[in-house]
């Protein structure tokens, strides 16, 4: 006879939440998907680059336009 386990849910955290949650000097970074905060690795190499240029061009459009109302958390340095 096999003894059955209950699973708990995984909390769900508020945007709010995640950003007092986050550690500030993980070797981890972390994404808040659907209320579930998912572990992830560090990009390395070409795809650092990319999404570092990428990122940029995208805050100075935003800039550019005015647009007070789109939220960003920018990328930390010693990330």
């Amino acid at each position: 006879m096999t003894q059955a386990q209950a699973q708990t849910e995984p909390k769900l955290y508020t945007f709010d939440e995640f950003i007092e949650w986050l550690p500030e000097n993980s070797e981890f970074r972390y994404e808040l998907h659907d209320g579930v905060i998912i572990e992830m690795s560090k990009p390395r190499g070409t795809h650092s680059n990319l999404t570092g240029s990428l990122g940029g061009r995208l805050l100075t459009t935003i800039d550019k336009i005015g647009k007070t109302d789109i939220w960003t958390i920018r990328k930390r340095i010693n990330c």
